[in-house]
């Protein structure tokens, strides 16, 4: 019985998405007249509560296309160190928006109002100018970390007080959204734009959805088109997407309850030291002693578990849906043994 915790990404269509992805109308999403596509992307508006959405294959596009929106060659985005958007999307602030990046120490991916109010440039013919803040919720390398909404609020506070853009990668921001029980229309009030993925927690095989004013996601949609994004009969992508909105938020709270049984079994082996706090579906944790994270993650694999070494020390495991209640409690009967 293989369990595979190196991603939530590797999650497969079930066969009720399966049926909605087959069934689905199809036509030319690249002319406006695939009607799934256009459904996804009306719901998923709607959903919080800002005027347009835009589907893309993944949420490295979408950030990508909201970053290359909101500024100009020469510019600085503000972001935390371990951003998503900095260290995975293989410099594409550089290569497609042609901007540097001013990088935080945050506190597990998060940062604070203080520290983007200190990071923005002054008005100085050497300096870039600082037109972006970008911040990640959950955040993937603080371990599945969440913003309390009121920070995400000085934050904003700060934007509009230097005229900048804020842009949420949200990708598992349906994770924060249970895990708080916030609601997504208050995060469509706050953010410029949004980025919210439906093949990672939601289960769906492709997509990413980047939400904005209709201004913005005009001008998106050209950048998409010119990334080569635009994809045709997409609407068999787009009823998986919304099968996942119908079916598979409010179910995440299982995989949260998962990430922690196994977090309970770790703590108490001599040979896992700090581990990040589990608040959703992420582990990360140290491994010290007779293990390295690579030996222990290849001790796991010899059991058909598939875990990630991200450093020499530090592991990764994520749960998600095809992670079920059997495997997390063999998976735990494993570690209680090592």
């Amino acid at each position: 019985m293989m369990t595979d915790l190196r991603s939530d990404t590797f999650t497969k269509p079930s066969p009720r998405m399966l049926k909605a992805m087959m069934d689905a109308a199809v036509g030319d999403d690249v002319f406006g007249e695939d009607p799934t596509v256009n459904q996804l992307e009306a719901f998923a508006a709607e959903i919080f509560g800002m005027d347009a959405a835009l589907f893309c294959p993944s949420g490295t596009m979408t950030n990508q296309i909201a970053i290359k929106c909101h500024t100009q060659p020469g510019d600085e985005v503000i972001c935390d160190k371990l951003s998503h958007v900095y260290i995975y999307e293989g410099g594409g602030i550089a290569l497609n928006s042609s901007c540097q990046v001013k990088t935080i120490e945050g506190n597990r991916g998060r940062i604070t109002a203080e520290q983007v109010s200190e990071a923005i440039n002054s008005d100085d013919i050497h300096k870039p100018r600082t037109s972006l803040v970008s911040v990640e919720n959950t955040a993937n390398r603080g371990g599945g970390s969440f913003y309390d909404f009121a920070d995400l609020e000085t934050i904003k506070q700060v934007c509009l007080e230097n005229n900048l853009k804020f842009h949420l990668d949200g990708a598992r921001l349906w994770n924060a959204l249970i895990a708080t029980g916030e609601k997504p229309k208050s995060y469509g009030a706050l953010f410029d734009s949004i980025s919210v993925c439906l093949s990672k927690g939601l289960g769906a095989p492709v997509g990413s959805l980047l939400l904005g004013e209709t201004g913005f996601i005009k001008k998106a949609r050209r950048i998409r088109k010119v990334f080569g994004g635009g994809m045709r009969q997409a609407g068999y992508l787009a009823a998986a997407g919304i099968y996942a909105l119908e079916n598979n938020i409010d179910r995440l709270a299982e995989d949260h309850h998962h990430a922690k049984q196994i977090a309970h079994a770790l703590v108490k082996k001599d040979f896992i030291g700090r581990m990040y706090p589990v608040e959703t579906n992420i582990l990360i944790f140290d491994v010290t002693g007779s293990y390295t994270a690579s030996s222990f993650a290849e001790y796991l694999k010899n059991e058909d578990i598939y875990c990630i070494p991200i450093s020499p020390m530090q592991v990764r495991m994520v749960t998600h849906l095809d992670v079920t209640p059997t495997m997390v409690e063999r998976l735990i009967t494993i570690i209680n043994s090592m």
